[in-house]
């Protein structure tokens, strides 16, 4: 039974390690107004008859703090990678000298800057619901693991237990969300 407990505690770290990062990717992808290399980690160009994903086929680097520039290492790709920035619909304009790709990140205005914020929140409360769901199946094993015989103090300190993975995972989601935000009202 201990060993049970232990897979179960195992998985429901595991779920809520993978609630963490799936918000730090999401977190990634949100715009700041400030150039940054991994808004485009998730944007996929049709790259000879494939989606990939556009830094496995250019250097993606910023210029300075409002310029991005991308250099495919197949200048055939250019037109593709244009193309895929424009379907992203990421409010940003490619331009395309035959080269490179230059990209302008625009500053944000402050209603756009406070609509980020409420997006931003959204994707933790997501998590915490992620985080929440996996101390709920842990909490659950647990007390079915009490009505199956193990000692029922034993129970409620492996439930403690689950309630401190809990409040730590939910506490990094909070930090995670506190550092975007404030990059995001940072002008």
């Amino acid at each position: 039974m201990e060993e049970d407990l232990a897979m179960y505690a195992e998985m429901a770290e595991d779920s809520m390690n993978g609630a963490l990062e799936r918000l730090t990717r999401e977190l990634s992808k949100v715009r700041t107004g400030k150039a940054s290399p991994s808004m485009f980690n998730s944007v996929m160009a049709d790259y000879y008859g494939s989606k990939t994903p556009i830094p496995q086929m250019a250097n993606v680097n910023t210029a300075d703090a409002r310029t991005i520039v991308i250099q495919p290492w197949d200048k055939t790709a250019l037109g593709a990678i244009e193309k895929a920035i424009f379907e992203a619909n990421m409010g940003l304009t490619p331009q395309n000298d035959g080269e490179i790709i230059r990209i302008s990140i625009p500053p944000l205005t402050e209603e756009r800057r406070k609509d980020i914020g409420k997006q931003v929140k959204a994707y933790g409360e997501e998590a915490k619901v992620s985080i929440r769901n996996a101390r709920k199946d842990l909490m659950n094993s647990i007390k079915q693991t009490v009505k199956d015989g193990y000692p029922e103090d034993m129970g409620k300190g492996k439930e403690a237990d689950a309630q401190k993975l809990t409040d730590t995972y939910t506490g990094k989601v909070d930090k995670l969300v506190e550092a975007k935000t404030a990059d995001i009202m940072t002008i």
